[in-house]
């Protein structure tokens, strides 16, 4: 049994990796800035630590007891829209983040043996053409934009990590698609009325993964000491924005149901520079994670589909 460490561990992935951890036997320690809210959160009994990401503190004794550490902490990208104030707090929660726990490593004895930390596939551009026929890989650059700006300087942070003598290995994590929270129910909405509403012109491509694989993944990592470095964390099956929803309404009602689309114009509007991202088609490629050894549960997006709504209820 080992204890691990997580930050952010009371968000949508958090708590579902929480779980896993726990049914796997491990003791876990959530950080978090608030512990009574966090208790309220989360049903299993777990540990609960404090941190201060803005004055670069952590309680010692958590960092005594790891033996790993899962850092998924930053303010979430799609809550507001993006004003210079919020783009500043996307970027430092993340940064800070990072520093924090370096800091924590270099200057309190510790018996840690791995960092895995989050990443985002807004490290990459639009597609090209060799994304197209073969989807981004680790070794592509960052994006100069802001959220491939904001991943390469969050990367960066955590790398002091590795001259630790830890094993440090970052995910680049896609759209994560669970019931419970992120993009899917978004996308459900419309479906509500059975309307699948398709953004902007459709053939943008969604590289996403299932919340249940991307939590087996952090686990995965910690089992196997072979796995170190950066890793896309997205299924090997990516889809355009228009199969996508055009899937999730032949599941719920087969073919009684329309399809809508929303122009780029009513995006910019709503979203402002956000919507940039939305459109943007990113065909991300998830072979050095499966060369690893990882099997996906949910590679198709029928798969995942099928286990997010088992009951065909939205």
């Amino acid at each position: 049994m080992a204890t691990i460490l997580i930050t952010g561990g009371t968000g949508m992935v958090g708590r579902q990796l929480s779980n896993i951890l726990s049914e796997a036997n491990h003791r876990v320690i959530i950080i978090t800035r608030k512990v009574p809210e966090a208790i309220a959160q989360n049903a299993f009994p777990y540990s609960y630590a404090l941190w201060n990401p803005e004055k670069c503190w952590i309680e010692a004794t958590a960092i005594h007891q790891a033996d790993y550490i899962i850092h998924l902490a930053g303010a979430g990208v799609a809550d507001e829209r993006w004003t210079s104030k919020r783009k500043e707090e996307i970027l430092q929660s993340r940064v800070q983040g990072c520093k924090t726990l370096v800091q924590a490593l270099t200057q309190i004895p510790n018996q840690v043996k791995g960092v895995f930390s989050a990443s985002a596939i807004g490290w990459y551009g639009p597609d090209t053409d060799e994304s197209r026929m073969n989807g981004f890989t680790e070794n592509n650059p960052a994006d100069g934009a802001f959220l491939g700006d904001t991943c390469r300087q969050w990367e960066e942070s955590i790398l002091p990590v590795g001259d630790l003598q830890k094993r440090l290995a970052i995910f680049r994590i896609g759209i994560v698609l669970d019931k419970s929270g992120g993009a899917l129910p978004e996308f459900l909405k419309s479906l509500y009325f059975r309307v699948a509403a398709v953004l902007g012109g459709g053939n943008q491509v969604i590289s996403w993964i299932h919340l249940h694989d991307l939590c087996r993944m952090f686990l995965y990592a910690i089992e196997n000491e072979s796995v170190s470095g950066v890793y896309n964390a997205v299924a090997p099956q990516p889809i355009s924005n228009r199969e996508l929803n055009n899937q999730l309404g032949k599941y719920l009602y087969g073919n009684r149901f329309l399809s809508m689309q929303v122009p780029a114009w009513v995006l910019q509007i709503m979203l402002g520079e956000m919507s940039i991202e939305v459109l943007k088609s990113a065909t991300v490629s998830a072979q050095k994670i499966q060369e690893a050894g990882f099997q996906f549960l949910y590679p198709s997006i029928q798969q995942a589909i099928a286990q997010i709504l088992p009951n065909k209820k939205l």
